[in-house]
């Protein structure tokens, strides 16, 4: 998409308040149409601006750990990204400057199940040179309000 005019914007940060919203509802606060508000969530979703989804809880849908992997890696760290990125227990994949190439987060359902993911599904990819698991103990917050700039 070429940029977000004031209209995309504001319906961007009313699904961000809530998902489900009725599109009549959000075109009342935005000022158009409800169908000019279907096309326009569509168009965002289409062009990979947004995602609906649903977020969860991970504890109380069975996934009693999560973890956060740092890893150093070595070679192409974008062909990397991609691996870990089909390894359906991981949720988020990054790559950063500092002292880890990648993030990685983790969902599993306890800790033999991240023990197991670690030595066969992260460790033992080409181009891992170090991993260091941080074990979450608590999520104390989870937002995806940020708005649009």
């Amino acid at each position: 998409m070429d940029g977000l005019d004031e209209a995309n914007r504001a319906i961007i940060e009313e699904l961000q308040r809530d998902g489900r919203r009725p599109y009549s509802s959000i075109a009342e606060v935005v000022g158009l149409s409800e169908a000019a508000v279907r096309q326009r969530v569509q168009r965002l979703r289409e062009s990979g601006v947004i995602q609906v989804v649903a977020v969860t809880d991970p504890k109380q849908v069975g996934f009693a750990r999560q973890a956060m992997v740092g890893i150093r890696a070595e070679g192409d760290v974008r062909t990397l990204a991609a691996k870990l990125a089909a390894v359906p227990e991981i949720d988020y994949v990054v790559m950063c400057a500092g002292g880890f190439d990648i993030l990685v987060e983790v969902v599993c359902e306890d800790d033999a199940h991240l023990l197991e993911l670690l030595n066969t599904s992260v460790r033992t990819l080409p181009g891992v040179r170090h991993a260091e698991t941080f074990v979450y103990l608590e999520l104390t917050k989870q937002t995806y309000t940020w708005g649009t700039r």
